[in-house]
């Protein structure tokens, strides 16, 4: 499955392309941002799933739209994206070296991770934790 390498690339974010962002996504525009996204979650007890990813990446964008749907499918789990040329620190504190990244959080600790445009893999793993919150309740 496709996966862009991590390089820096000027041009658009998220935000102005658009397709990175939709469904119940919440896109990251800062380290804060983040931190208070992770900390909701967490007294929430819902597990994250958080999105790494880059504009540039053919394979993000194909699969930007399966997150999206899986965000609406899914509201238990917390859905998140982040644009690893906007936020180069944050990326980096997480050892992103390819694009599309998925990390699976609980508590704000990795419980999991996907690299690549693994479309069945990605509605796989995250059916799985939401179905495993369901159990707990």
């Amino acid at each position: 499955m496709g996966n862009c390498m991590r390089r820096s690339r000027g041009g658009s974010s998220f935000g102005s392309k658009g397709s990175f962002s939709g469904g119940n996504v919440h896109v990251i525009s800062s380290r804060g941002n983040w931190d208070d996204e992770i900390s909701e979650a967490k007294r929430e007890g819902k597990i994250v799933v958080a999105n790494f990813s880059a504009a540039w990446c053919g394979p993000c964008r194909m699969i930007m739209p399966l997150y999206a749907d899986l965000s609406l499918k899914y509201p238990q789990l917390v859905f998140l994206a982040v644009d690893v040329d906007e936020l180069p620190d944050l990326s980096s504190s997480w050892d992103v070296h390819a694009t599309p990244t998925f990390f699976f959080l609980k508590d704000g600790r990795q419980i999991d991770k996907l690299v690549g445009s693994n479309k069945p893999e990605l509605e796989k793993k995250v059916l799985a934790f939401a179905e495993s919150i369901q159990c707990s309740k």
